[in-house]
């Protein structure tokens, strides 16, 4: 037999030993920083959690019923408490409490729900934190100032012109699903003004980079609300990380290729206007022609703003472009497509309100079919109002999130660091305090005498303070837009009414059925 010393002998159990003590020391203070924060959150209302599995068991719903679980949790109050596993969060539904996060400077980390959005967005201004964030906001500012946007009007009203022809088989009294036909136009305008580069999602709708917007959104949607796909290992097991992957692949490739291709033409013109050449084709200077690549004949899509100012002394690489191209993409597709479709289904259920709205275009427009233009919009006041009472009861973005680096005060509750604060704009919409009525709709509510005296923090369809949505200006032009031109056309009739619309707040709230209406022509009696 062969005998081992006794250190030899023994060294596996000791070294088990150690593991099992190291083990032992982090789940010991795991417990103990979560013991911590269940006794600085139990002050908050909120529902009953059992222990470390929270409120896990009763969110084990489809996106539908998740959502109105989450606006029930507000009924204790307007901040309020929920724990998924051992994961704190709180809810927001108050203008006061609002307030105190969005003001913060030091509360601008979005929540980590986010963070499935950054394989397809990368670190763009909406997913990025610290000095980045900072740094690509006042890049990226300029290229939203009111005259540069004015310069998408053609392309607005081309698409929307687009969408209105297509509509016209429609406009019988049939009763059929318009959200599609808002989701493609949408596309279509929001590709163009950020690449420069139209889909033609209105006249290709089997596209495959179409197809992999409309997948990737509902996978990432899905991934959100369904708390068990949230670990990134279980994610990937289960295979939808693949799925994912393979949208996203078609998408970046799509994105940067169509950036390869302008950062080389931009270059090329840049080239022509240092050596003062003269282009063939027409005769133009080449200093014109860098021109139609960036300001005038082919407008200023965003692509081509972030090519100039790579030349600027920024280092933005084509990834770096890439991130906020398509970040542009997604955040002014969905959305807006969201507010389109609301105010045309409350406008369909309130004929004496889309009358005024009539009324109010042809003091514009009158009988011609001109395109609309920068002052149109401007003088849009009453259509304008619409849209923004439609924004306060059925919000593009139901919800926005972030998380706190340190402790915080908020209606005197304490917040410990690492939580998720979520503010529940569907629910901040309807305080009755704010608004009287809440569930009326009524756009005299967004007139000046009536919204002086309201608190700034209780309507926020774009979210506020220094973290608020840069793009809001040109969402809202291109709502008023797209509207004017169909409600110079149509006259619209909603099929669903208010008690019976579902809603599910996902990325975005949408109705679950899709936007049920009748379109008839303005012309006709028929209805």
């Amino acid at each position: 037999m062969l005998w081992l010393p006794v250190e030899v002998a023994l060294a596996p159990y000791w070294f088990t030993y150690f593991i099992f003590t190291f083990l032992m020391i982090l789940a010991t203070s795991w417990f103990i920083k979560l013991q911590r924060k269940v006794w600085i959150m139990e002050p908050i209302p909120g529902p009953k959690a059992l222990p470390i599995l929270g409120n896990a068991l009763e969110l084990r719903l489809d996106n539908k019923a998740l959502f109105q679980r989450f606006m029930s949790y507000c009924d204790y109050g307007e901040v309020a408490r929920v724990w998924i596993g051992p994961y704190p969060y709180v809810l927001l539904s108050g203008a006061r409490a609002v307030e105190e996060v969005l003001r913060d400077s030091k509360i601008l980390d979005k929540s980590p729900d986010y963070n499935f959005l950054h394989p397809w967005l990368g670190k763009g201004l909406l997913t990025s934190t610290g000095q980045k964030w900072h740094s690509r906001r006042k890049l990226l500012t300029p290229a939203f100032h009111f005259k540069i946007l004015e310069d998408f009007m053609d392309i607005f009203n081309s698409q929307s012109f687009k969408m209105v022809q297509k509509l016209r088989e429609k406009a019988d009294g049939t009763q059929f699903d318009i959200f599609p036909y808002v989701t493609r136009c949408t596309l279509d305008v929001i590709c163009e003004s950020a690449m420069g580069t139209p889909i033609n999602a209105q006249d290709e709708t089997d596209s495959e980079y179409i197809k992999a917007i409309y997948k990737i959104s509902e996978l990432t949607q899905q991934r959100v609300g369904q708390a068990w796909q949230h670990p990134d290992l279980i994610y990937k097991l289960s295979g939808c990380a693949g799925k994912r992957d393979s949208q996203i692949k078609i998408l970046h490739n799509f994105s940067l290729k169509t950036i390869r291709e302008r950062r080389k033409k931009f270059e090329e013109k840049k080239a022509k206007v240092a050596n003062g050449e003269v282009t063939e084709a027409n005769g133009s200077t080449a200093e014109n022609d860098l021109e139609y690549i960036g300001k005038k004949k082919n407008r200023l899509a965003f692509l081509d703003l972030l090519l100039e100012y790579s030349q600027d002394g920024q280092a933005l690489t084509d990834e770096d472009i890439r991130e906020e191209v398509d970040t542009f993409m997604f955040e002014g597709h969905d959305t807006t497509t969201s507010a389109i479709n609301f105010s045309l289904y409350l406008l369909g259920l309130h004929p004496e309100i889309q009358v005024k709205v009539h009324e109010e275009l042809d003091s514009i427009f009158g009988d011609s079919d001109r395109s609309v233009t920068s002052d149109d919009v401007r003088e849009l006041k009453y259509l304008e109002n619409c849209i923004k009472e439609a924004l306060r009861i059925y919000p593009a973005v139901p919800i926005y999130g972030r998380e706190n680096t340190k402790e915080i005060m908020l209606s005197n509750y304490r917040i410990p660091p690492g939580t998720a604060i979520y503010i529940i704009n569907y629910r901040l919409h309807r305080d009755p305090e704010q608004f009287p009525n809440p569930d009326v709709y009524d756009p005299d509510r967004f007139l000046p005498e009536n919204s002086k005296n309201r608190h700034p923090y209780a309507y926020i369809p774009f979210s506020a303070g220094p973290r608020n949505c840069i793009g809001q200006k040109f969402a809202l032009m291109e709502e008023k837009v797209i509207l004017s031109n169909i409600l110079r056309q149509y006259r619209v009739k909603s099929c669903i009414p208010r008690n019976d619309l579902e809603v599910m707040g996902e990325l975005i709230l949408r109705p679950v059925a899709g936007n049920q209406i009748k379109l008839f022509p303005r012309t006709s009696s028929i209805e």
